[in-house]
C-alpha cells in the first residue's frame, strides 16, 4: 500500500540519520555537486578565474533559490483555501471565531 511504503521509507530515513555520526560529512558530496552545478552553469568552458567563477556561481545559486521561493508563493496563492492579500482565508467560515 502506498501509505505504508511512505511510512516505511520515512522510518528507514530516520533510523539511518540516527546512526549517522557526522551528518555534515554524509551530505558533503551532495552539497559539492550542487555548487559545482552553478559553477558549470556560469563558466561551462572553465575560462574564468576561480574568484570570478565563485562570485557568479553565488549569484546563480541565489537566483535559483529566489526563483523557487517565487514559484512556491505563486503555488500557495493558487492552492484551494489560500489566503487573500489581507490574510483572510478564501474558505467559508474559516475566519469566524469559534
Amino acid at each position: 500500500m502506498t501509505a505504508d511504503r511512505s511510512l516505511i521509507a520515512r522510518l528507514a530515513a530516520h533510523e539511518s540519520w540516527a546512526n549517522t555520526a557526522d551528518p555534515s560529512a554524509r551530505t558533503a558530496p551532495a552539497r559539492r555537486a550542487l555548487l559545482d552545478r552553478f559553477e558549470r552553469q556560469v563558466d561551462p568552458d572553465g575560462v574564468l578565474s576561480p574568484e570570478e567563477r565563485a562570485r557568479r556561481a553565488g549569484h546563480a545559486r541565489k537566483a535559483y533559490f529566489v526563483r523557487l521561493a517565487l514559484r512556491s508563493a505563486q503555488a500557495r496563492r493558487k492552492a484551494p483555501g489560500a489566503s487573500d492579500e489581507a490574510g483572510r482565508s478564501s474558505r467559508p467560515d474559516e475566519n469566524q471565531p469559534e
